[in-house]
């Protein structure tokens, strides 16, 4: 305890703070608040387990050494999406996938997935998905998990993504344009669909 209050009970600034001071508790809290949700960032803009374990786990490096340099301008969330989004870009630079081109931007993610999908092809949809979305370029990846997938809000999209939110806009719109003809055959399993929920179901690194 320090200052009065716990680790635990401390906002993520704080946290920040005392572990640039020394404290040994103070990231490990930060990793466990957040592991969960940066893992499925990783994962679902990687589409391999373990390429997305291992950018976490340089992800999570990067943040612990350059937490000291952290201004405060932006929630710690923010901060650590923008580490792990980073982190995935370096993996797929250094497999030297080249970005494929995009399409138009008259459909929408949501409209190639069903509503209601039987409980038992859930799993077989979040394949689907995944497999689609290594497809499609990196930056509009990177803005449909963000927006459509975590449900970010385009400006705190932007802010992690580090662009204006504008463009944002354009990626979501030209990824789910080019998602839209690779996934159209999920339009036979129902009656349309938010992508999300078939996606919540990922796994995580024990």
């Amino acid at each position: 305890m320090r200052g009065g209050r716990s680790v635990e009970a401390a906002p993520d600034k704080e946290l920040l703070r005392r572990h640039a001071d020394g404290d040994p508790d103070a990231f490990s809290e930060i990793v466990q608040r957040h592991r969960d949700r940066m893992w499925a960032v990783a994962l679902r803009t990687l589409g391999d387990q373990e390429e997305a374990a291992d950018a976490l786990q340089e992800a999570f490096l990067s943040a612990y050494r350059a937490a000291g340099r952290f201004r405060g301008d932006a929630a710690v969330t923010t901060w650590l999406h923008r580490i792990v989004v980073n982190a995935c870009l370096d993996r797929l630079r250094r497999r030297s996938i080249r970005p494929v081109v995009p399409m138009g931007d008259d459909a929408t993610l949501d409209s190639v997935a069903p509503k209601n999908p039987d409980p038992t092809s859930a799993h077989e949809l979040s394949l689907d998905v995944s497999q689609a979305l290594q497809r499609i370029p990196f930056e509009q990846r990177a803005a449909l998990v963000l927006v459509d997938m975590m449900g970010y809000a385009v400006d705190d999209a932007a802010k992690v993504l580090e662009v204006p939110p504008g463009t944002i806009k354009s990626r979501c719109a030209r990824g789910r344009a080019r998602l839209a003809p690779l996934l159209g055959h999920l339009r036979n399993q129902g009656d349309g669909s938010d992508v999300r929920s078939a996606e919540e179901g990922g796994g995580k690194p024990a």
